[in-house]
């Protein structure tokens, strides 16, 4: 489906929800993503009524983003095979019957630590299939213009949610227990599932068969590690969440034993977190025009380490003073968090095509999430041979240093033409060849003249980038010896059918360099491809 023509004046912060079904689908996630705060504020405060342990009350966080780390990249490639609504619709439905168990449980009074922890880790697997696959479909809603507001309001449901979801989770538990809002969350599952369910999304006509899934995962992997925008993007948001992890982990253990709250004190300090994201998403769209891309991430980044000092310093004051200062550096910590985190995603998105789009998603969740889920847990191992303070002033300091990978690996604002260009006519063969057949070696030959030999090898160079992340296993440059302005460009493909898909992947911008080296080729004829099929168990 194509997304909506956007109009001529510059896209405001929520101009995304004028569009119909990205309305419903955002109005449906804000109530899952209320009822999964509700989820995690009942959850926590259960466990801590279940054990003293800070180490498994920090483990909460840890059982909901570990099925990320595990299984993100499996996700992403199944969201890039499998049809993205039905995937949607499907996890949903899932994540309602574990919710409901989750909460049958704990009427009954039978939940214990370790199921509370193995029901939460269940409910993190849904979550692990179910966010590579709805991030994915954004820009099939939304114009590429308004994918940074579309993502930012992604941030306003979640973080909103945040605002809301905490106050209204700890009320509930105050007066009904914990099992009656495990149960309120598995109805707001149903409502995404309702709102994907009336997509009518267009399947793009393709002649190719579907790809199998372990097959994607390595073009997922492949294509990661010769697309250096996304390495970045991955390697800058995983040295953000190992610090930033630690206010989540560590502020149900500020807000009882430091603050000493109960369960109506502690969601509204997550609200005060969700305000400040509120804040930041409607601020995004000038601040990103005011710092850029990267400025506003590191921006973001320092912000946030301010508000986890302001936490680690607030609690050792006394009574409402300690209060007092804790309000406005969650604040802080909201607004920074979804500057930040809206980037990060902004960038994941863009700076890939739409046949891996799925899989970047899937890469960039399990370092995000991974890093969430590990570090929460050596947070809360920090504070229990500390104190929870200390464990967030180390974790303020970290965040600093993390804004020195930004001079190692700049993220970068794109408008890259991502489109496939359908410029490689079908390969002609004589001999049959089978889908599986493989390994198929290309061959194009071109002669340049001596003087353009330098700048030829430079712009073939950037172009390998291109053939290996689209699907070349390996790649080489030959110059013959014989007549040395022949030089040949070889790659091989593991199979027949891969390299047909290597055709439908080839973007306007690839079509850009290719048309660089082209234009140094100074045969009276075009460039000679060559296709070589695998002898070994090929038809004579």
């Amino acid at each position: 489906m194509e997304p909506v023509t956007s109009p001529a004046a510059e896209p405001s912060a929520w101009s995304p929800l004028r569009i119909p079904i990205y309305r419903r689908l955002w109005a449906a996630s804000l109530a899952s993503n209320i009822g999964t705060w509700m989820q995690n504020v009942a959850a926590v405060w259960l466990m801590t009524s279940l054990t003293t342990s800070t180490t498994l009350v920090a483990l909460v966080q840890s059982a909901t983003a570990l099925p990320m780390l595990v299984l993100a990249v499996f996700a992403g490639a199944l969201a890039d095979v499998a049809d993205r609504r039905r995937l949607i619709i499907a996890t949903q439905v899932f994540s309602t019957l574990v919710a409901a168990l989750l909460g049958l449980l704990a009427l009954l009074g039978l939940v214990t630590p370790w199921s509370l922890l193995g029901l939460t880790a269940a409910l993190g697997l849904g979550a692990a299939l179910y966010v590579p696959a709805s991030q994915a479909i954004n820009p099939e809603l939304v114009p590429r213009e308004e994918l940074p507001a579309a993502v930012a309001l992604g941030g306003v449901s979640m973080n909103g949610a945040r605002a809301v979801g905490p106050a209204l989770g700890g009320a509930l538990v105050a007066a009904a227990g914990p099992g009656v809002v495990f149960l309120v969350n598995a109805a707001s599952f149903l409502g995404v599932a309702g709102a994907a369910w009336s997509w009518r999304r267009e399947a793009k006509p393709t002649t190719l068969p579907a790809e199998r899934l372990l097959g994607a995962i390595r073009a997922g992997l492949r294509y990661a590690r010769h697309a250096p925008e996304l390495r970045a993007v991955m390697l800058r948001a995983g040295a953000f969440i190992v610090a930033g992890s630690a206010t989540m982990a560590l502020l149900p253990i500020v807000a009882r034993r430091h603050l000493e709250l109960g369960a109506l004190g502690y969601g509204a300090l997550l609200g005060c977190i969700g305000a400040g994201a509120v804040l930041g998403a409607a601020l995004m769209p000038r601040l990103r025009r005011a710092l850029g891309l990267d400025g506003l991430v590191i921006a973001g980044t320092l912000g946030f380490a301010a508000g986890t000092a302001g936490v680690g310093l607030a609690v050792r004051l006394e009574g409402h003073l300690a209060l007092g200062v804790t309000v406005p550096a969650l604040l802080a910590t909201g607004l920074s968090w979804i500057t930040t985190l809206a980037s990060f995603n902004t960038a994941a998105q863009t700076c890939v095509p739409a046949w891996v789009r799925g899989r970047a998603l899937g890469l960039y969740l399990t370092v995000f999430q991974g890093g969430m889920a590990l570090a929460s847990a050596g947070w809360g191992a920090l504070a229990e041979r500390t104190e929870a303070p200390t464990a967030l002033l180390v974790a303020a300091g970290t965040l600093v240093a993390s804004c020195l990978t930004a001079l190692r690996w700049p993220l970068r604002s794109t408008d890259a033409d991502l489109q496939p260009s359908l410029h490689w006519p079908e390969p002609q063969r004589a001999l049959p060849a089978e889908p599986a057949r493989g390994p198929v070696m290309v061959s194009i030959e071109y002669e340049v003249a001596s003087a353009d030999a330098a700048g030829f090898l430079a712009a073939l160079r950037e172009l390998e980038q291109v053939r290996r992340r689209d699907g070349a296993t390996s790649w080489a440059v030959f110059r013959d010896a014989e007549r040395p302005e022949v030089f040949v460009e070889t790659f091989l493909v593991e199979s027949w059918e891969e390299h047909l898909r290597q055709h439908a992947r080839v973007s306007n911008a690839d079509l850009a360099m290719e048309t660089r080296v082209k234009s140094l080729h100074r045969g009276a004829a075009p460039p000679r491809v060559r296709h070589l099929l695998s002898a070994e168990g090929g038809a004579p």
